[in-house]
């Protein structure tokens, strides 16, 4: 009898490739931790990432003007603050606090996309109107040298006027961008811009502060015209602004001594009442003249000694040319010559319609705003109380430069973000 054969043995089978292989298990080394450690530093590194040299120069300019005016600030309101009982440091300390909150808050608008400044271009600039609507029209506006422009709401007191400036910064490149290919129907330029722009204008003028009509006004034909508005259609609106402005200047005693005051007339030079109408730019020329090239040094100004009034703001400029000499003066010049620069070269680079006209808005704010403020310390203009961009004492006012500087700052970014992709497919054959 046969016995049945065995049954053969299970093959082995070797594992393959798509076989799921279980790593070790291991806790983490010092190694681990490093390389996490590194990787965390990528990654934040990226935030303050630079995306052109553009953005370089502009974000160290404005850091320059910012600690330069903390300086400035330190040295031109000590002796007020401490006749005010605020210490020596109360005016500065107040500044540094705005700088601290408006430096970050201008790098993180640098990294808001182009679209976000398109949806909230008119929530910015209704929000601004009725701010400033409060200031002429209710009781919460305060009036300062007989300018209503400031709202005092649970004891702050600040400028929505400051808020329009960057809300038209905004609001004119979004609607000048989709009215690109209609520029040059006036009906297309006059009724947005000079309807609804010239609205918040005017609301500013009410309050009586021509300085800053002035200011904004230019942010509107600065926009347009970098637009690529006609000039022809800019003739009428500029000179119905000259007009309007010629009536405001004549039907006002302020100004009207204001303007007589910078003409000469019944000027004392040394005796008189410190609200005598020469008083101010007069002390501010001897200021830059006891500076002279090389300036008395930092702190020594005599005229910060409740000589000249708003030493800490409108007339801070004489204070750098009497403590650091022509020099210090040319210096604080150069730097806004760099700014303007800045802004031009952003512009050039630029691929929007939108972020090349909001830029110019900026750049004639800002460059127009100091060389107004320098020209009326060197006695080119009538005395109009506007502070220096960056450098005079006033929060509000700093907050809403480096808000419009952030802004410029996310345009270079949006534009250089692009550029990689445009490069990786100009290779492809079409």
């Amino acid at each position: 009898m046969k016995t049945p054969p065995r049954p053969p043995a299970p093959r082995q089978v070797a594992p393959t490739a798509s076989a799921s292989v279980q790593p070790a298990q291991h806790s983490p080394t010092r190694a681990d931790a490093a390389a996490q450690v590194a990787s965390a530093r990528i990654h934040f590194g990226r935030v303050f990432k630079a995306e052109s040299a553009s953005y370089f120069l502009l974000l160290g300019t404005t850091l320059f003007l910012v600690v330069f005016g903390l300086v400035m600030v330190l040295s031109s309101s000590s002796v007020d603050s401490y006749l005010e009982n605020t210490g020596f440091f109360g005016t500065v300390l107040r500044q540094g606090g705005f700088a601290l909150i408006g430096v970050p808050v201008m790098l993180m608008i640098s990294h808001l996309p182009l679209k976000f400044w398109r949806r909230v271009a008119w929530p910015m600039l209704i929000v601004a109107c009725l701010l400033q609507c409060l200031v002429v029209f209710t009781p919460l506006g305060v009036e300062v040298a007989d300018n209503t422009n400031w709202l005092s709401i649970g004891g702050i007191q600040f400028q929505p006027s400051e808020g329009i400036k960057l809300s038209l910064v905004v609001w004119l490149g979004m609607i000048l961008s989709q009215k690109e290919n209609r520029l040059d129907d006036w009906r297309h330029v006059y009724i947005p811009v000079f309807g609804v722009g010239g609205g918040a204008v005017m609301l500013v003028l009410i309050g009586g502060d021509l300085g800053t009509v002035l200011i904004m006004a230019g942010i509107l034909f600065g926009a347009l015209f970098f637009a690529g508005v006609r000039l022809r259609l800019l003739a009428v609106p500029l000179a119905a602004g000259l007009v309007l402005a010629a009536l405001m200047a004549l039907t006002s005693s302020n100004r009207m001594t204001r303007i007589l005051s910078f003409m000469g007339a019944g000027c004392e030079e040394v005796d008189g009442p410190i609200s005598a109408p020469c008083w101010q730019p007069l002390h501010g020329t001897w200021a830059l003249a006891n500076g002279g090239v090389f300036g008395v040094g930092l702190g020594n100004s005599k005229a910060k000694w409740s000589w000249l009034p708003a030493a800490d703001n409108d007339y801070i400029f004489a204070i750098v040319g009497e403590e650091l000499g022509l020099i210090g003066a040319v210096v604080v010049l150069f730097m806004f010559i760099l700014l303007a620069f800045a802004f031009l070269r952003i512009m050039r680079t630029s691929t929007s319609l939108q972020a090349r006209v909001s830029t110019a808005a900026v750049l004639v704010w800002l460059i127009g705003q100091a060389f107004v403020n320098i020209g009326v310390v060197l006695g080119v203009f009538p005395v109009l109380g506007v502070p220096l961009p960056l450098v005079s004492a006033g929060g509000t006012a700093l907050l809403t430069t480096l808000g419009a500087i952030g802004i410029v700052l996310s345009f270079t970014r949006g534009d250089h973000a692009d550029q990689p992709r445009r490069a990786d497919t100009s290779g492809v054959p079409q």
